[in-house]
């Protein structure tokens, strides 16, 4: 009697072993990884989302609500991964904040154009004529080198170049520095306005009307958007997977339906890698 029972139990224990451990093997192949992100429109990461679901991998998107949040979260664990910034915005945030968070992928890059209510060519732009570039640092660089590679002024070879570095200023425009935001809604004073891909797209300004785009080159690299983690977690395989089913043609036509020129997938130039 009391073998058959021995017997019993240890099927028992041997049955619900292998339970447990077929339940581990459930749980590690659907990982959940959060993901923070800025606003609340990410069509590109949803469709990540949907990629890496058959390999068992959930994502949960995250939103903040302005850019100061999503790196303070992941440094302090609250997130896995991030996709918000640049690597110029990176850069300049670990820097001041002692961080280590580190790039994972490529993902957008979104080109800032020059928008004017008053003037349909570049060439119109005479001396005097008020033009709106952002104030902060890394807007502000990338506004000049608009500029500069529309021919209306000369910088010298700052990697983020600033106000200071205006070496010639050819038509002889009178540059207004102001927030961002407000470079949009700056258009009915200034006769052309620097303007971020995300905030044209909220005013519903066409960047196929802009008086001048960005053009994408090999200078545009530190203004590309990345998916960063924290430095422990750079050679982790489930981030590694996501930013692999990023850099799919399935992800670069919903930038391309969704964005209509606002955004383009970023590893697709060659010069940005």
């Amino acid at each position: 009697m009391k073998s058959r029972i021995k017997g019993i139990f240890l099927i028992f224990i041997t049955t619900l072993s292998l339970f447990i451990l077929a339940g581990c093997g459930k749980s590690a192949s659907g990982k959940t990884v959060k993901i923070g992100i800025t606003g609340a429109n990410d069509p590109e990461l949803e469709k990540v989302a949907q990629i890496v679901k058959k390999d068992g991998i959930n994502i949960k998107i995250v939103e903040f609500s302005d850019y100061s949040q999503p790196n303070t979260a992941l440094a302090n664990g609250e997130i896995d991964m991030n996709d918000f910034q640049t690597f110029t915005f990176q850069s300049d945030w670990n820097k001041k904040h002692k961080t280590n968070i580190v790039t994972m992928g490529t993902t957008v890059i979104a080109p800032m154009s020059l928008f004017s209510k008053k003037i349909k060519n570049i060439n119109q732009l005479k001396k005097g004529d008020k033009v709106a570039i952002p104030n902060d640092v890394t807007n502000e660089g990338r506004a000049l080198q608009l500029l500069e590679s529309a021919g209306l002024i000369k910088l010298n070879n700052a990697k983020i170049p600033s106000l200071r570095d205006i070496t010639e200023n050819k038509v002889g425009i009178k540059l207004s520095s102001l927030d961002a935001g407000q470079t949009a809604k700056s258009l009915d004073d200034v006769t052309a306005a620097c303007v971020n891909s995300g905030v044209a797209s909220d005013a519903k300004l066409n960047p196929q009307n802009a008086v001048y785009r960005e053009k994408i080159t090999a200078k545009s690299k530190p203004y590309v958007n990345i998916m960063s983690a924290n430095a422990k977690d750079k050679n982790n395989p489930t981030f590694k997977k996501i930013v692999k089913a990023y850099h799919t043609p399935e992800v670069a036509d919903v930038v391309k339906k969704e964005f209509h020129g606002y955004e383009k997938a970023a590893w697709t130039y060659k010069v940005l890698q």
